[in-house]
């Protein structure tokens, strides 16, 4: 089966046959503005990327991608529009980690990423930092995980809300380090932080790019950031699982999937044109000015991520008992 799709490519090149992406309608892909359906409001981390890579992606396919922002309900409501777009390639959508919490956190919540989308690349990822006051008397995470089961449900962390990234970021680390501090939720990510930074909560689990410009001041101490590897943006800073928890890993991550039934086709010229745009010089540096990483997947590697991001948020929920109606 190899050596016959290899004589197949030979052929074309040979003859001069260009195999060209087409959509529905037999156009050369794509023949018209493409939607990018970002499920949040303007001017978040995650409107934030998608702002920066669309012009990109513009310019690569010779076609406008226009951001829709459908914000609400922690983006169920734009994910749910896109998933019952037309499987032609002119609808995109922002992937990102509320897209995997999302299937456990809305019981109502009839949409399904794995069944009802098709994976195309993940792009990029922001790692969280697990973060302290620095009158809490901890310089480490096993400092922390020493004092928290010491004092037992005494320790108070701020979130952004119940279900919210650094809420369930938190309960995983609660869950693998098997402590037990004291949630107090806030409504979003900079309370959360002010609520910290004045000493009213001690611990904070939240992107890296909220808490690094705080670090440099010596108002929050880093402990440890919460990516797989350490990071560009903070190469001095542990990872959690090299600290002491094995296996934490918590990042806000974008990628892009586009509606079940999508042509092979359109997904490979897809994947193709970001994978290229994330992978330039010039585009991983403004990344890190942001505290992000450049990734640049396969579909088959970002769909296995999803069904992971799925299962793992799914027990962390469970754990907590965090739920959103």
């Amino acid at each position: 089966m190899k050596s016959l799709r290899l004589l197949v490519i030979l052929a074309c090149c040979g003859t001069g046959i260009a195999v060209t992406a087409v959509d529905a309608l037999g156009q050369a892909y794509p023949a018209k503005p493409i939607r990018f359906i970002v499920p949040f409001v303007p001017g978040g981390s995650s409107d934030f990327f998608a702002r920066i890579i669309a012009p990109e992606l513009s310019e690569s396919l010779g076609q406008q991608v226009v951001i829709d922002n459908r914000g609400g309900a922690g983006g169920t409501i734009g994910t749910e529009l896109a998933s019952r777009a037309a499987p032609d390639g002119y609808t995109l959508l922002l992937g990102t980690a509320n897209t995997a919490m999302n299937v456990s956190l809305y019981s109502k919540w009839t949409v399904d990423p794995v069944r009802d989308f098709r994976a195309v690349a993940l792009l990029g990822s922001a790692p969280n930092i697990l973060a302290v006051h620095p009158s809490l008397p901890v310089k480490t995470v096993k400092d922390l995980i020493a004092l928290a089961k010491a004092r037992p449900g005494q320790i108070n962390y701020a979130s952004g809300g119940s279900g919210s990234t650094s809420h369930l970021a938190t309960e995983l680390f609660k869950a693998l380090a098997k402590v037990e501090l004291l949630h107090v939720p806030y409504k979003g990510t900079g309370p959360a932080i002010v609520a910290v930074l004045s000493g009213e909560a001690s611990v904070v689990v939240p992107p890296a790019s909220v808490v690094l410009p705080h670090m440099k001041t010596g108002r929050l101490r880093g402990l440890a950031i919460a990516s797989a590897a350490r990071f560009e943006a903070a190469p001095d800073l542990p990872t959690v699982a090299e600290s002491g928890v094995p296996g934490y890993e918590a990042s806000q991550w974008y990628g892009v999937l586009v509606p079940k039934g999508t042509p092979d086709e359109l997904v490979s010229r897809l994947n193709r044109e970001l994978v290229r745009i994330v992978r330039t010089t010039e585009f991983k540096a403004r990344l890190v000015k942001d505290a992000t990483m450049a990734i640049g997947s396969t579909p088959q590697e970002f769909a296995a991520y999803l069904k992971d991001e799925i299962t793992k948020w799914m027990k962390v929920v469970r754990f907590s008992g965090a739920r959103v109606e």
